[in-house]
């Protein structure tokens, strides 16, 4: 025998004794390696052999040092030189391998799946498809980008390979949150809605406060109240519902995963209160309470689809917020909510109301939008057109109670009520916005049916005769009505007082300055004595609102025609005293080469100028006010001082003449025309 087959021997034993004591490698095809080195060693040992780990390929041996690929059939690849072999097996099966923790995963040609033979003719054609082993389960994939994408899915579930061994022995923990006093349990990676079945985002809890607080100011005019989280996910919402308002409200969490509603379930036995399945009372005897616990309640939970759900039965308040945008939903919801009942949407699909992707926001709300200074308030007032759409579609109308717009989310309470009349006069509050793309002017459409011949007419600022070609667009259709009621909100900052809720107190507060357009240092509201009211921070908070609930009557009955008549006088004197739409961003009517005055300050001269003006919730540089943008921006040129002065001075600066201010005005808007026009042209 050569002596070069000896030697090759020897290598094969003490690669075999190697192998000998690794235990998992049974557990691993042999298109896993670590290394091409590992890979290359394979094609000295055919595949029948590695059960066996001990005999030789001879015919691989006797063929004059030629190997044959481990990988490949031999129909594909015919046995050939080392140096060849390297080349095939780097470009062929390592190149396009799929690493993970340090393992690759080649390619493989060998018949370890089953493919569908086509029939050509008489003939039968046994081609073998090309596939990766997972190296964390049994499946094989056949394109590498799928196989990316099912690694990449088990990393998610946290199922590594020694995590997925293990998984049958022992399952880990579900993690235990608190939140306002109530216990709820959380999946592995609870906050990414891609990763796990029970979604929990800990950034929502400024909207799950609010709608606590809506709930509990809707519950002073009613009770028992039938509530509805018709996406419960983890259940947190209708737990605190029902753990801190107890009977006034009679909780249903929904949710159309099973493995949600098993951990629903869990969450509300952990918060010791009872489970209704079925109309019958889940009871287990590690569930009864101990002497000193107390149970708060029942909650029935149900495991159906939410549209199903809201058409089978009523309810008083109904809460949306599904993943993405809820327009899906809102046809049931107003279908059978109750008469002044409340429905709350939360909407996260912000990519399309922030005109992001407008394609998106057409495509869902039937809206065109484009991005603006006033953003989050056109946002806002988009999803508010749809709810009130939605609405009319049932004969039943809504008042917009309020109305928030912030980084995570979009929410909107609005109040039902029910009737054709009701239906036409929401219908009427949604028109078309007339938009200023040089000077960011706006103005609602004229209401009538006529074709105006010039609507530039209706736009306050002068740029479609000083400037060429088209400088406004039509946006809409928008909610053009009030998005805040005052009344309902300074019950919310008392129920907000009450329970404790210390979060969502200076965004309510916010709230109703902006609702009133008054100025907090200006802001005050007189009670009469035989109401109970709360004062804090000077705002002085009734715990009953004469404006709200004096006209709503009991549940499920209709208004007299003298209740109607005092609620349209009041929808009537309400109108002068309506907050106007939309705000200002004065960084973005800043005049070049100029410092601004103090926000605070120039809230305070807008006052004193006459108009009505407050901050917004929208915007933290926003300004919301009922002045011109020219007379805005006049009273901005007024108050500011030139940037070579050092600063602004803190004694009083020589107001400018009219003139003088008029043109700086616009000189200022004709260069930031002249800036932006290479980029709208």
């Amino acid at each position: 025998m050569h002596p070069t087959h000896d030697l090759l021997k020897n290598m094969l034993n003490i690669f075999w004794k190697d192998y000998a004591y690794i235990p998992k490698l049974t557990e691993r095809h042999i298109s896993i390696q670590r290394q091409l080195a590992d890979l290359e060693k394979l094609a000295f040992v055919t595949e029948g052999d590695f059960d066996s780990a001990s005999s030789l390929n001879s015919d691989n041996l006797d063929a004059g040092n030629k190997q044959a690929c481990p990988l490949c059939p031999k129909e594909k690849f015919r046995a050939c030189n080392s140096h060849k072999l390297h080349r095939h097996l780097q470009n062929l099966h390592w190149k396009v391998s799929v690493e993970f923790e340090g393992y690759r995963m080649c390619i493989c040609h060998l018949p370890c799946r089953p493919v569908k033979p086509n029939i050509i003719g008489e003939q039968i054609s046994s081609k073998m498809g090309a596939h990766y082993h997972c190296i964390i389960c049994s499946a094989t994939i056949t394109r590498r980008t799928d196989m990316l994408g099912h690694v990449r899915r088990h990393v998610n579930k946290g199922e590594t390979k020694s995590m997925y061994i293990a998984a049958s022995a022992a399952k880990p923990p579900n993690e235990i949150l608190k939140e306002a006093d109530t216990d709820v349990q959380v999946c592995p990676n609870y906050s990414v809605p891609q990763k796990t079945d029970s979604y929990f985002n800990p950034k929502m809890k400024l909207n799950r406060q609010l709608i606590f607080c809506t709930l509990a100011a809707l519950a002073k005019e009613r009770k028992p109240l039938e509530c509805l989280d018709a996406f419960g996910a983890t259940g947190i919402m209708g737990l605190q519902w029902a753990k801190h308002l107890g009977n006034a409200v009679k909780v249903t969490i929904n949710d159309l995963n099973e493995n949600s509603v098993t951990l629903i379930q869990e969450n509300c036995h952990l918060n010791k209160l009872k489970v209704v399945v079925d109309s019958k009372e889940k009871e287990e005897s590690d569930d009864i309470p101990e002497e000193g616990e107390e149970n708060f309640g029942n909650i029935k939970v149900t495991k159906m689809d939410a549209n199903v759900l809201m058409h089978l039965r009523s309810f008083d308040f109904i809460h949306l917020d599904p993943f993405g945008t809820s327009v899906n939903y809102l046809d049931s919801a107003f279908r059978n909510i109750r008469n002044l009942g409340i429905v709350s949407v939360t909407s996260t699909d912000i990519s399309s109301l922030y005109a992001k992707a407008q394609h998106v926001a057409r495509r869902h709300y039937g809206c065109n939008i484009v991005r603006t200074e006033y953003y989050k308030e056109l946002a806002a007032r988009i999803v508010v057109a749809a709810v009130a759409r939605a609405a009319a579609r049932c004969n039943k109308g809504i008042e917009v109670l309020f109305a928030v717009a912030l980084e995570h989310f979009v929410l909107v309470v609005v109040r039902v009520l029910r009737g054709p009349t009701s239906a036409d006069e929401t219908a009427k509050k949604i028109q078309y916005l007339i938009h200023c793309q040089w000077c960011e002017e706006r103005i609602f459409q004229k209401d009538g049916n006529m074709v105006e011949e010039n609507p530039y007419r209706q736009l306050p600022c002068n740029c479609h005769g000083s400037m060429p070609g088209k400088t406004a667009i039509e946006l809409g259709p928008l909610w053009s009505s009030s998005l805040f009621n005052t009344g309902f909100l300074k019950r919310m900052l008392f129920e907000s007082l009450h329970h404790g809720l210390d979060d969502i107190q200076a965004l309510i507060k916010t709230l109703i300055f902006e609702s009133e357009c008054t100025p907090q240092s200006q802001f005050s509201v007189q009670a009469p004595s035989n109401l109970n009211k709360q004062e804090e921070y000077g705002v002085f908070i009734k715990t009953t609102d004469d404006t709200t609930t004096d006209n709503y009557i009991a549940q499920g009955k209709r208004r007299s025609n003298e209740t109607t008549t005092n609620l349209a006088k009041r929808q009537k004197t309400d109108v002068n005293t309506e907050h106007p739409p939309f705000y200002y961003n004065v960084h973005r009517h800043s005049i070049k080469g100029m410092n601004m005055p103090k926000l605070k300050k120039f809230l305070c001269c807008l006052s004193q100028a006459g108009f009505r003006v407050s901050r917004t919730h929208f915007d933290p540089m926003g300004v919301r006010t009922d002045a011109p943008l020219m007379q805005f921006k006049s009273i901005l040129l007024k108050y500011s001082t030139p940037t070579y002065t050092g600063g602004q001075s803190e004694g009083h600066v020589q107001p400018a003449s009219e003139d003088t201010v008029a043109d700086r005005v616009e000189m200022s808007v004709n260069d930031k025309a002249e800036a932006s026009g290479c980029r709208r042209w």
